[in-house]
């Protein structure tokens, strides 16, 4: 799907007229080789790339950019905790600066290859139980703000030593102006990022089931994921629509999210991600990218 808007002109049935379609991305080398990314990649506005945290090398970081670009998908980075064998999925106790120096160095290599298929960053995602812990520990989320905020000092500070004739010493051009820290909707972390300096998205998801409190339902329960293309599509419409997610028990969350999440390993994701689009855009719903919005 290209970065420019993606519209149907039709009588308005939704509050809300642009959000953003993220997917996790880069992770499973066989998604990106069977044709499962591509299949993802025409239905969303935003890729999350996978960057040597919990998954990712050299090598899917820059067939995912390259297959993102020739969808006119946007590119943004997603930094996990550093253990692949959990894939990131599990809490870590790592001290805030070695998260920070983590996440620098996981969007810096993502910077880089970037830079070398002349595509520009316009997001930070962090994966995962770094994301979830962030959520509602600030300091965490200090830690992943100022993480990204090192690695963009030191593209520039390596473009000012080595001038503009290698792939790293262009690593500063590879961030889009005004970049994006995704967050979950309603969260604390989204204050931590702002007051960082940076401008935020507020984040939901439609292949999640939810608590009470708005926070994710932990993958330990059955039912924290939803399989179904159908009731995912309910749940997108319903966060762009109403600005409501309604949790696991029946209990009505209000949420205000400017990007909805598909997850990429998911079962049947490529599926999950054709049928919320079309169900978004079937409402009048613009599916725009964090560039754009």
């Amino acid at each position: 799907m290209g970065e420019e808007s993606q519209c149907i002109l039709q009588p308005r049935t939704v509050q809300m007229t642009r959000i953003d379609l993220n997917c996790d991305m880069g992770e499973l080398p066989e998604a990106i080789a069977d044709g499962t990314q591509e299949a993802l990649l025409r239905s969303i506005t935003s890729a999350n790339i996978a960057c040597g945290g919990h998954a990712g090398d050299e090598r899917t970081m820059r067939a995912t950019i390259e297959q993102a670009l020739r969808a006119g998908v946007a590119v943004g980075a997603h930094p996990g905790y550093p253990d692949r064998q959990n894939f990131g999925r599990l809490e870590l106790k790592m001290p805030a600066e070695a998260v920070a120096d983590s996440v620098c160095e996981q969007v810096r290599a993502l910077a880089a290859v970037a830079a070398a298929c002349g595509a520009k960053l316009v997001h930070v995602k962090p994966h995962g139980a770094l994301y979830n812990q962030a959520v509602k520990n600030r300091e965490l989320a200090r830690a992943i703000a100022e993480g990204v905020a090192k690695a963009i000092s030191a593209g520039r500070a390596t473009t000012a030593a080595a001038g503009a004739a290698t792939v790293s010493s262009r690593e500063t051009d590879a961030w889009s102006k005004n970049v994006v820290l995704v967050g979950l909707a309603g969260s604390p972390m989204l204050d931590v990022f702002r007051q960082a300096g940076f401008a935020v998205a507020a984040e939901a998801f439609a292949d999640r089931r939810y608590e009470p409190d708005g926070t994710l339902r932990s993958r330990k329960f059955d039912d924290a994921l939803i399989r179904d293309p159908a009731e995912a599509a309910k749940q997108a419409l319903s966060i762009a629509g109403r600005g409501i997610v309604v949790a696991h028990d029946g209990a009505e969350v209000k949420l205000n999210a400017q990007t909805i999440c598909i997850h990429g390993d998911t079962p049947g994701a490529p599926q999950i991600a054709a049928t919320v689009a079309r169900s978004l855009q079937d409402s009048g719903v613009c599916l725009t990218p964090l560039a754009a919005t």
